[in-house]
């Protein structure tokens, strides 16, 4: 007897085909591979591959119509980033085997010397910039890195994630409560948690602005509120606050309900130092292996991550970890 064989539609086969067709050219793999924990404009990576800007717009133009990478706007710039595979859609799994073998590689050597001169441009242009504002910058501590230019980096992590309709979320260090809504509408219970009465009652305005019923504010400092658990807690752009990150990190984990989820949004390692004085930055930024390396430590388990390069020179990164589902005492 013959087995029906599942049918494969005409647009189902362009789908497939633009994938293919998208990893099927020796550069556009190594643009792959150096957007493994970074972002970059076009001018940035034409300097990196040394082609052509509008060459390198067609190879990008190639990996955006499959969907290997996404872009973000930031005033006349463009900034791509790796999407994400979603494995459970059509494709998924080749996109996700694909990112798993590029990252198998190791760039060539003149094209990581490259990346290090853009990244030595970023450094440069983010001392110009905060140069010309330093004047107002206490008035306007976000210039840095405010939400609206990592929020849909959070969310495109966050809505990938499977949370029951149950599921509660934990952000620590809401500041003005501007994620709280996002949080709100995505979660049963959001608990707000905050030791700066000050911040608390802005993100308490907020909250009765958008008549947010199910959110919670609680006065308390995240590292002894050993009692509160959640399923998922967020930290936006917090850690750099605290004197000790890696003991912090410990500390979230053990507010995760088995199975949950950590969501960390922070700058990328960086070297201006005015940053302690002007925003009371503890820490200028964090490597990324290092965050990975603390999370290891708390029993955590690194997930997905987004880089967000911002036009000042900075850069975010959005950081995913997971305790393990039968984890059932916090370490």
């Amino acid at each position: 007897m013959n087995i029906p064989m599942p049918s494969l539609r005409p647009d189902d086969g362009d789908e497939l085909a633009a994938l293919c067709k998208a990893a099927g050219d020796p550069l556009r793999l190594n643009v792959l591979r150096a957007l493994a924990n970074d972002s970059f404009g076009v001018l940035e990576l034409a300097q990196i591959f040394a082609i052509g800007q509008s060459g390198m717009s067609h190879h990008l133009k190639v990996l955006a119509q499959a969907e290997l990478v996404a872009t973000r706007r930031e005033g006349n710039a463009i900034f791509y980033r790796r999407a994400l595979p979603h494995t459970e859609l059509l494709g998924g799994k080749l996109h996700a085997a694909l990112l798993e073998e590029v990252d198998s590689l190791s760039l060539p050597v003149d094209v990581q010397s490259r990346i290090g001169q853009v990244h030595g441009q970023r450094a440069a242009a983010s001392q110009d910039f905060f140069a010309r504002v330093a004047e107002k910058f206490r008035a306007q501590q976000d210039l840095i890195a405010g939400l609206a230019q990592y929020r849909d980096s959070v969310l495109a992590l966050l809505d990938k994630l499977s949370f029951s309709d149950e599921a509660t979320a934990l952000e620590v260090g809401p500041g003005d409560g501007g994620f709280l809504p996002e949080l709100a509408r995505r979660f049963h219970q959001v608990t707000a948690l905050d030791n700066s009465p000050a911040m608390l009652d802005l993100a308490r305005q907020l909250c009765e602005r958008e008549s947010l019923g199910n959110v919670r504010l609680q006065l308390a400092d995240a590292l002894s509120s050993t009692t509160i658990k959640a399923d998922c807690v967020v930290l936006n752009m917090v850690l750099h606050h605290f004197a000790a990150p890696a003991e912090a990190l410990k500390q979230m984990a053990g507010l995760l309900h088995p199975g949950g989820s950590l969501l960390v949004t922070d700058l990328c390692s960086h070297n201006q130092n005015w940053a302690r004085e002007a925003c009371g930055d503890l820490w200028l930024g964090f490597e990324q292996d290092d965050l990975a390396r603390w999370a290891t430590a708390a029993g955590l388990v690194p997930g997905d991550s987004l880089y967000v390069g911002l036009r000042n020179g900075f850069q975010i990164q959005v950081r995913h970890f997971q305790r393990p589902a039968g984890d059932t005492h916090h370490r």
